[in-house]
């Protein structure tokens, strides 16, 4: 257990952004445009983007490699919590012969939980990931090298979202995530990873990686 903890910083869950983040993604998508899958990846991405980016994540969350890609440690037990105070109401709904969940939203966002640029670019991750993408091809493009670089079960660790875009990583990069640091060299801090000016980047950069752009 205690290897498994490498590279998440000693983080710890917020769950109130946590909530805040769900209940956005509630409120912004149709119904049919959010399963579990797709929540699942839109913490995912917005956390490890963040972390990219700051060194930080936004929710705190842990994540594992599943076989249909990332999972939240945390957001059953949250989801769980939320219905039962009334905050979302999940339907299991059929779709294509298949079990699907749907999230209702029925609290109001949250104001002054997340900020401007945390609002800003989960934004465009949820754009990127419920609307540009099927659950499938969700789940197909977060096989990445995170992805990969895990044990099947094991946490994928935040200081491996500098591998996250494709975007010719350093060999450091490489050794860096290699070796289970949770901070890259102190030289290279103040470089960008992931190649990224800015948050509102990543849009642009992972349309582009994904080849919708």
């Amino acid at each position: 257990m205690k290897s498994e903890q490498v590279g998440l910083s000693q983080m710890q869950l917020d769950r109130d952004k946590m909530r805040a983040v769900i209940l956005r993604a509630c409120h912004t998508c149709a119904p049919d445009d959010l399963g579990a899958v797709k929540l699942n990846k839109v913490l995912y991405y917005f956390d490890m983007i963040s972390y990219a980016h700051r060194r930080v994540s936004v929710t705190g969350a842990t994540y594992r490699k599943r076989p249909n890609g990332p999972t939240s440690d945390q957001l059953l037990f949250l989801l769980r919590d939320m219905e039962a105070a009334g905050d979302i109401e999940i339907r299991n709904v059929d779709y294509h012969g298949y079990e699907k969940k749907e999230y209702i939203a029925k609290a109001t966002e949250p104001i002054n939980v997340l900020n401007e640029d945390e609002l800003g670019l989960l934004d465009d991750v949820i754009d990127f990931v419920c609307r540009q993408n099927s659950a499938k091809s969700i789940s197909e493009y977060s096989h990445s090298l995170p992805w990969e670089m895990a044990e099947m079960g094991g946490v994928i660790p935040y200081h491996s979202a500098m591998l996250l875009i494709p975007s010719q990583p350093s060999p450091e990069a490489f050794e860096a995530v290699q070796k289970g640091m949770s901070e890259v060299a102190p030289e290279r801090s103040t470089r960008n990873a992931v190649g990224m000016s800015k948050l509102e980047d990543f849009r642009s950069r992972i349309l582009a990686a994904s080849g919708q752009a």
